[in-house]
């Protein structure tokens, strides 16, 4: 039976067996596994939240609090296999980004290995020594023991990686060309780290889930 109406001007109903109050034409519908696949999928392409929220036909908030949840619990730390002792290289490099205004800057600190080509190590913060430091420790030790480190010549590195095994050098060498396209790579894939662009992070948590998951791909 009818029941009045709600907040919104829909009207409500009333159930006589429970006494339950429903809106028949209630828009809080549940989401079903199926499109929470999809949603995750087109997480890993280059699609806003607003462009997925069009696409699935989920509600904005809805949509907000799963991605905020889903990002809160990617791993901060990369995942590595094993590694032996021996000779091994990485090439390191920035990747410049920012945190809802550009103002506010975060640096994507990146490491690979230069035969598999794999990311062994990864921290986000400013361009300081502190974060240099943490994208040294991210690596596994066989890395901080053995390896060599090509690096372009920002200051950071200098202080942090042992000087015996650290090669700073300009782009013009080509030593870290590998870690460079990977960076343009992440460019072309990942909207919130584009120089021009519309789409961005509103919160640090957020930012640094959203890149974890897609270097994980």
């Amino acid at each position: 039976m009818k029941n009045g109406s709600a907040h919104n001007g829909k009207p409500k109903n009333l159930c006589k067996d429970c006494g339950r109050q429903f809106a028949i034409n209630s828009s809080q519908k549940r989401v079903s596994e199926q499109t929470k696949q999809l949603i995750d999928r087109l997480l890993l392409e280059r699609i806003s939240l607003r462009g997925i929220e069009r696409v699935t036909g989920v509600s904005w908030s809805w949509l907000q609090n799963y991605v905020n949840d889903k990002f809160a619990a990617v791993p901060r730390q990369i995942s590595v296999s094993e590694k032996a002792r021996g000779k091994l290289t990485i090439e390191c490099d920035e990747l410049w980004s920012f945190v809802f205004s550009k103002e506010n800057k975060f640096y994507v600190w990146l490491a690979i290995d230069r035969t598999t080509r794999d990311i062994v190590g990864c921290y986000i913060g400013d361009r300081s020594r502190a974060s240099a430091k943490k994208l040294w420790a991210s690596l596994p030790a066989v890395y901080r023991q053995c390896a060599v480190a090509y690096t372009d010549f920002w200051v950071s590195s200098e202080k942090v990686i042992p000087s015996k095994r650290h090669r700073a050098v300009g782009k013009e060498t080509g030593q870290t060309n590998h870690v460079e396209r990977l960076n343009n790579t992440f460019r072309q894939r990942i909207s919130r780290l584009v120089r021009k662009s519309l789409s961005f992070s509103k919160n640090v948590e957020n930012h640094i889930g959203a890149s974890n998951s897609k270097f994980k791909t």
